[in-house]
């Protein structure tokens, strides 16, 4: 199978490729997914899951890419909760070759069924960036009805989908970015936001939870805009300034197959909208990691149009576009 690889950590993007892998190999418990889109994140290849196992052995040449949707081809041994001709969305394990790649291998439990009426360029957008929302307002700062949160980035891939969970549950939500952003943030449901180049988050007031996704001088600030027993929730870095009185968690998104079966239900019913961006072939996908061709919202890898160039034949049932 076609796959993009990185074997040199120093390398950086430079050291991305597109190459020939062997096909994946289904452990216990896992399924093979033929992969028609992909997502990624930017900053993993820093992450210590890209480069080695959970042991610590080195596992270059891996594949990067942790969002996935597609069809399951074949289950491993012991396998239950999905069939083969299923299509399917969720997380490839951090410490395992991802989705970048025409075929991944995948924990059953770490994927969802894919409504027929969700493409999956869409599906592709919601694993990491709307677990990640849910996870940090609800699960760890456990927002509710009648409170403020503060949401920095939030015209991003997972600001967006914050704001707009945090509006449905009836909070009044800041949104913070780039002047750019403050069409989209209020469009997608913020009630006001503050643009971090001209404007004083300390003019902000005080808010019952702090969702950072930017890190450094912007999430060490925060901190003094809690109100009493309020909750800072960053998947930025570590917290280095502790709110006197409230909670600072530092948190790395985790599978959950329910609440992506839940996330797919509101995008189904309009509740819940990604912001797409560019749509790159699995041979743009090396380009699509520069910094400088990012584009506003999700970049997603399309790898099934690269398949079907290299698979003219009829595609089985199983195969759907």
């Amino acid at each position: 199978m076609r796959a993009i690889t990185v074997h040199d950590r120093d390398a950086g993007i430079r050291g991305l490729t597109l190459t020939d892998l062997p096909h994946p190999h289904a452990a216990e418990n896992d399924v093979i997914v033929r992969v028609h889109a992909a997502g990624f994140t930017p900053g993993e290849l820093d992450w210590p899951g890209t480069w080695t196992d959970r042991s610590g052995r080195d596992r270059t040449p891996s594949v990067p890419g942790h969002e996935l949707s597609g069809v399951v081809t074949e289950l491993g041994y012991g396998t239950t909760g999905l069939s083969v001709g299923q299509r399917v969305f969720g997380l490839a394990d951090w410490a395992r070759n991802g989705s970048l790649a025409e075929y991944v291998a995948v924990e059953a439990r770490n994927l969802a069924p894919l409504p027929a009426d969700i493409d999956h360029v869409t599906a592709a957008a919601l694993p990491v960036s709307g677990l990640t929302a849910w996870q940090g307002l609800f699960d760890h700062a456990h927002l509710t009805t009648g409170q403020t949160a503060l949401i920095h980035g939030a015209a991003g891939g997972v600001g967006s989908l914050a704001v707009q969970l945090a509006r449905e549950a009836g909070a009044r939500v800041i949104g913070t970015g780039r002047a750019d952003d403050r069409t989209t943030a209020l469009g997608l449901g913020a009630d006001t936001f503050v643009d971090l180049q001209a404007e004083r988050l300390e003019d902000i007031g005080d808010v019952d939870v702090v969702f950072d996704v930017i890190g450094g001088d912007v999430l060490d600030r925060s901190t003094a805009l809690l109100r009493p027993g309020g909750t800072l929730v960053t998947i930025a870095h570590p917290v280095t300034v502790h709110p006197e009185d409230g909670r600072a968690i530092f948190f790395v998104v985790e599978p959950d197959r329910t609440r992506l079966a839940d996330l797919a239900a509101r995008v189904r019913e309009g509740r819940l909208k990604p912001i797409l961006g560019a749509v790159r072939p699995l041979a743009e996908a090396v380009d699509a990691f520069a910094p400088d061709k990012r584009t506003p919202g999700k970049t997603i890898i399309r790898v099934a149009d690269h398949q079907k160039s290299r698979r003219p034949a009829q595609p089985t049932p199983s195969e759907e576009p």
